[in-house]
């Protein structure tokens, strides 16, 4: 898990410099598919249910599960990259939203946000609490900052598979399952400036706000210890 994340990470921090006004969704694909043969891992999302892509590039109202194409992003997109990596047996799972250029505040307040409740979230992750205080800390961060937390998207459990129990929710639903020494979770807050409330492209696929509202994402997989967990990507 540490070796898969820590690849991983290295893909994302590519993905992150090569975005720009101007470039098309698939050239960010084109990369993934460049950097997990130099680094020697299969891309996990390729295939998966038949996702026909190694990389979600979602923009501006688009939660996740983008699919890269002919898409060219422009100055003030706000972009969330999620991406996942198998090495050796193991899965990690991690994602990003980035600006385009020059974005608007609001636009930045909202990454800030998603970010800083994915922090707040890690920092409930230990062994003795549960998934609910995980859930509580990502809700409140967001909440206090006047915006938004998606329900109906979940993060998870990973590592021999993708997507494994438990759901870890980013809202509050009750204390969840018992958090232990040796779990491997991916908490993965998705926050709009809007309503909570999503509906699916005609692709089956990208998931957006049904509000058309903006959307950010950020994730991490990580291991639960006694004391911090340990942060993989």
């Amino acid at each position: 898990m540490r070796e898969s994340g820590r690849i991983l990470a290295l893909i994302l921090a590519d993905l992150k410099r090569a975005i720009k006004v101007g470039i098309p969704t698939s050239a960010l694909d084109e990369l993934v598919v460049d950097e997990v043969k130099k680094y020697g891992v299969v891309a996990s999302f390729k295939g998966y249910s038949g996702y026909p892509a190694s990389v979600c590039v979602s923009v501006n109202n688009e939660i996740v599960h983008g699919i890269p194409g002919a898409r060219v992003l422009q100055q003030g997109d706000i972009v969330s990259l999620d991406c996942g990596v198998y090495y050796r047996g193991f899965h990690s799972d991690a994602a990003l939203t980035v600006g385009v250029g020059e974005i608007s505040g609001e636009a930045r307040r909202l990454i800030e946000v998603t970010e800083g409740s994915l922090d707040a979230g890690v920092a409930e992750a230990r062994a003795g609490k549960h998934v609910g205080d995980i859930s509580v800390a990502v809700q409140k961060y967001v909440e206090s900052h006047g915006l938004t937390v998606v329900r109906e998207y979940t993060g998870h459990g990973v590592g021999r598979d993708l997507h494994e129990e438990p759901q870890v929710p980013n809202f509050d639903c009750g204390r969840g399952a018992l958090l232990r020494k040796g779990m491997t979770i991916a908490i993965e807050p998705m926050v709009t400036n809007g309503g909570w409330r999503t509906r699916v492209a005609g692709n089956h696929w990208t998931v957006l706000t049904k509000d058309g509202s903006l959307s950010a994402h950020f994730e991490h997989s990580i291991g639960i210890t006694d004391g911090d967990a340990e942060v993989f990507a």
